[in-house]
């Protein structure tokens, strides 16, 4: 057996206890605070999971309405950051720019140093609210178009639709960015939630946390494989087949394919299919199918398999994620910045939870190298 200290990547060590979500891979199911992520795709707003997951309970009605008024009035953005947005280089990534508008988030906030429990739902109130603010902003800045002001009687999905497209919010595309941001809004002691805890551990404010878990979402490991797999599914499209494609990339050069295999899930990810359907609604509601049909025969090449079967490698929600977003009109660059509006909840209730209970997280490393060597002289080297 490998010792706890020698365990790579550090796979299967606990570092916390935590009442938020439990990642049952073995089983492929997925529950925050108790809940069936199924039963709540199907009949809660992203609103609701925030407040469960900031609670650990669900709202009553007024408690929900009172929330939601909140998010919505704290949705606009600062005029001096939308001033520092559009000094930014247009070529810019999203994810790079969600990183710096929150870091400057954190220098508009007097009491961003407080980091008492009031002062960090606050916190996580006005993050939760303008970081969607910022994604659609970024989208219009970046083309050349003046941002969209929120509107105060829309929900956080369909508002970011609305300043996102600047149109009256379709109410299939909202149920679709609503079901999205409900799948993806936490999963476990993932890279990203557990790099907010570490910096929370350092007594750190919360702006540094959330900063630090967006910069670890942004790799293609984590959050980033939603754009990758659009990336490839866009390349798919354009090879002879995609059964040409599969032989040639993937058993010819071993090449993986993204949103295919998950570091805990040994059977289908619960989140997968629910996007799956999803995808095959707004692709019947087009009448626009081609990666939708590339996407489900690229599974269904790897589902028959052996390597895929050996190894249990089933899609992951970053699959047919990339396909619905695609879908609402979301472009390949802006999908990692979706999985972190819809994250934020998450990083935010295990910061929260960490400053309950805190104490710095230090793991220790297994050190391999030489441990007898003598320092040499400039002139003798």
């Amino acid at each position: 057996m490998v010792p706890e200290e020698q365990k790579k990547g550090l796979e299967g060590v606990v570092i916390a206890d935590t009442r938020l979500s439990k990642v049952m891979g073995d089983i492929g199911k997925l529950i925050y605070c108790g809940y069936d992520i199924n039963d709540l795709a199907e009949h809660a707003t992203f609103e609701e999971v925030v407040f469960l997951l900031w609670n650990t309970r669900l709202p009553n009605r007024a408690e929900l309405d009172q929330f939601k008024a909140e998010l919505a009035a704290n949705m606009a953005l600062p005029p001096s950051l939308l001033e520092t947005m559009k000094r930014f280089p247009k070529d810019a990534h999203p994810m790079g720019v969600l990183r710096s508008a929150v870091s400057v988030l954190g220098l508009h906030d007097p009491a961003a140093e407080d980091s008492s429990p009031a002062a960090n739902v606050r916190k996580a109130m006005l993050l939760t609210a303008k970081i969607p603010t910022i994604i659609a902003a970024w989208a219009r800045i970046r083309d050349g178009q003046e941002p969209v002001e929120p509107r105060r009687e829309l929900g956080l999905a369909a508002n970011f639709l609305y300043m996102l497209k600047g149109t009256e919010p379709d109410s299939v595309e909202v149920d679709a960015i609503n079901v999205y941001l409900v799948l993806l809004a936490d999963h476990g002691m993932n890279a990203s939630t557990f790099t907010s805890r570490v910096v929370t551990s350092t007594d750190a404010d919360m702006y540094s946390a959330i900063t630090a878990a967006i910069g670890s979402l942004k790799g293609p490991k984590h959050g980033g494989a939603n754009e990758a797999a659009m990336v490839m599914f866009n390349e798919v499209s354009q090879a002879s087949s995609v059964e040409q494609w599969f032989e040639q990339e993937v058993k010819g050069k071993g090449r993986r394919i993204m949103g295919i295999g998950h570091r805990v899930y040994k059977a289908p990810d619960p989140r997968a299919g629910i996007l799956k359907a999803h995808a095959m609604a707004l692709c019947e509601r087009s009448q626009n199918c081609g990666l939708i049909d590339v996407a489900r025969q690229l599974e269904d090449l790897a589902r028959a398999d052996s390597y895929f079967i050996e190894r249990k490698l089933f899609p992951n929600v970053d699959y047919y994620s990339a396909i619905v977003l695609d879908a609402v009109g979301i472009s390949t660059d802006m999908m990692t910045p979706l999985f972190a509006m819809s994250r934020i909840a998450g990083w935010s209730a295990h910061i929260i939870e960490q400053w309950a209970d805190n104490r710095l997280i230090r793991p220790r490393g297994n050190y391999i190298g030489d441990t007898d060597r003598r320092y040499v002289p400039l002139s003798e080297r």
